[in-house]
């Protein structure tokens, strides 16, 4: 049931990737059999109800999936919620209260709340850094740096807790990397060379010409950068966005200088090493965009449980 803040995040991709990773979870857990621990300690027919309780103060996300794992074990009962995704909690908030089928209660007890600790964990991190830059011009966005599988859920994560999404993978978005740039200047060295600027413009050439699969309309162009020589050398090719990677404060305020002047049109995103202590000083230096991995890959668990009425 997804409500309120993040009713227009959450699309049928979300929820097939949900259901499919509840059922692999389900299955690391029942192995082709069932609970044994309920069947041997539960009446067959015991019915009772249940709340999901927040642990902590923080952001939920997640609560869909509470309705698509009961249905994956054919819960039979009452599911009624009390708060939505992206909402602030606090400890002690009855989220999702259950009436119905104890054994079955049981077997989805854990499912349940691995998924909205996991997703309220990502989204609380997120809010805390969106919280931090407020008043500059700059948004928190997330990484591909995801979990294999979890990267649609984690960046719905992400949305709730109110940061923005990077481009999803590697077909909605042009992302030159150090790596992109080492094979092909290596390749090209004992010819013409091979330029960022040329980079820029290869790709703005594959865009136009619409490769094979190549279906949006429109395509991000960004270009990764070490040093500010590297900037300065890119601008006149106005890609869309240059990341500034690993650079300190006064070399992101030097970047911003270089950009105001050469390329005002262009975006700057500010990515590697930023943390909790260090975000709030990098918003300050003018650039648009902060890209933060450990918004997804190292996330504290939101604290949820699951108590009987």
């Amino acid at each position: 049931m997804i409500v309120d803040v993040a009713k227009d995040k959450w699309t049928p991709a979300h929820q097939q990737n949900l259901q499919t990773l509840s059922q692999m979870a389900l299955a690391e857990d029942l192995g082709g059999e069932e609970d044994w621990t309920s069947r041997a300690i539960v009446p067959a027919k015991a019915v009772g109800a249940a709340d999901i309780i927040a642990r902590q103060e923080g952001v939920l996300c997640g609560l869909a999936v509470v309705e698509t794992v009961c249905q994956e074990i054919g819960f039979k009962g009452e599911i009624s919620f009390f708060k939505s995704d992206g909402q602030v909690v606090a400890s002690g908030d009855r989220l999702v209260h259950l009436t119905g089928d104890v054994r079955a209660l049981l077997t989805a007890e854990r499912t349940m709340l691995n998924f909205l600790g996991r997703l309220s964990g990502i989204a609380t991190q997120t809010s805390y850094y969106v919280r931090q830059v407020e008043g500059t011009r700059a948004k928190i966005f997330d990484t591909r740096k995801t979990t294999p599988g979890w990267r649609l859920l984690e960046k719905y994560g992400v949305a709730c807790g109110g940061g923005q999404n990077h481009r999803i993978g590697l077909y909605d978005g042009i992302l030159i990397k150090d790596n992109h740039l080492a094979f092909a200047q290596k390749a090209h060295s004992i010819t013409s060379g091979y330029t960022l600027a040329k980079a820029v413009k290869e790709a703005r050439k594959l865009i136009k010409e619409r490769g094979p699969g190549m279906v949006k309309k429109s395509m991000t162009i960004t270009i990764e950068v070490d040093t500010l020589e590297q900037l300065t050398e890119v601008l006149p090719a106005l890609p869309d966005i240059v990341l500034l990677d690993n650079m300190t404060v006064e070399e992101l305020k030097e970047g911003v200088a270089l950009r105001d002047k050469i390329g005002p049109m262009v975006a700057l995103e500010a990515s590697g090493g930023i943390t909790r202590k260090t975000v709030r000083g990098v918003a300050e230096t003018g650039v648009e965009r902060i890209s933060i991995g450990a918004l997804t890959h190292s996330v504290k668990n939101f604290d949820v449980a699951l108590d009987w009425c």
